[in-house]
């Protein structure tokens, strides 16, 4: 089996109910940071690590993602005709050409493990990224985006990848949480994997954020695990299950996640790219200061 992941999947039929009414008639993931909406920064990170099929597991009222990624022949048209190619080109690039951008509806919310397996007719028998819009990731100069470091270690490995990050135990109740024992530098071996477990039984503070690499097989899993917390199938229950078959490997990334499913999150993500933009990043940045933060 080729440990070159090629193909990426993007939940994104929830409803996005934290940020009403904002996400009454857009979907979350086109919630803009600067000047790019969520969903297109962890496509251009999925690119980044090399993958070239992007498959988006989309439900009601997300037309406006599958639109952002097609061709705009009436706004090109007047962009080309008013001679404002600079837009021209930014509205033409959103998207590499060698790209592949493929949309499947989820009939139903019936969660995360469920949009992953709705995947499964195109992903076939290859393994395959997750990447959640709503984890916003940011790497410092000279750092890999972290897919391309999750992808880089999985070529290597050729074991299913969880990211992960220590988080404040009254916080477990929130993420996936595992158990895990020393395997390499910034790589741990899974041994449980509990879904947002309460503080008081949570097995430890490591939690699982939104990028995983996954081998083919968790798609048998998702089909017969059933229903877990929520209500939902959920895909911690489906790597729970897949760990009794292989080694599943938890790793600690390089990087700043925020969470921009919640609103604080959001907005630190939103300053702090603000400040790092070519074209904001110097005044919005003396901005701040005049408002007496320490950037």
């Amino acid at each position: 089996m080729s440990k070159r992941i090629k193909k990426a999947v993007f939940p994104v039929a929830g409803l996005g109910s934290r940020f009403l009414p904002a996400t009454k008639a857009q979907p979350k993931e086109m919630l803009p940071i600067v000047d790019k909406p969520l969903i297109h920064y962890a496509v251009e990170e999925a690119v980044a690590a090399g993958i070239t099929e992007m498959v988006f597991i989309t439900g009601r009222n997300k037309r406006a993602i599958e639109d952002h990624f097609d061709k705009a022949y009436e706004l090109e048209a007047e962009l080309e005709a008013a001679g404002k190619q600079q837009l021209l080109d930014i509205v033409q690039n959103v998207i590499p050409k060698n790209v592949t951008c493929i949309f499947i509806r989820q009939s139903a919310p019936l969660g995360l493990g469920h949009a992953v397996l709705c995947a499964r007719p195109v992903v076939g028998d290859e393994p395959f990224a997750v990447l959640l819009a709503d984890d916003f990731m940011d790497v410092g100069p000279g750092q890999k985006p972290v897919m391309a470091q999750m992808t880089e270690v999985y070529e290597r490995e050729g074991l299913s990848l969880l990211a992960v990050q220590d988080v404040p135990r009254s916080d477990t109740k929130q993420y996936g949480i595992v158990s895990a024992t020393a395997y390499q530098t910034n790589l741990e071996r899974v041994n449980g994997i509990v879904e947002k477990p309460a503080p008081d039984v949570a097995p430890s503070t490591l939690a699982v954020v939104g990028r995983y690499v996954l081998n083919n097989r968790i798609f048998e899993y998702l089909e017969t695990i059933g229903k877990g917390a929520g209500g939902e199938i959920q895909l911690t229950d489906g790597i729970a299950a897949l760990m009794h078959a292989q080694t599943v490997l938890a790793y600690r990334y390089e990087g700043q996640r925020y969470d921009c499913g919640s609103k604080l999150g959001y907005l630190k993500a939103t300053v702090a790219m603000g400040m790092k933009h070519a074209e904001t990043g110097p005044a919005f940045t003396e901005y701040l200061k005049q408002l007496g933060v320490n950037s």
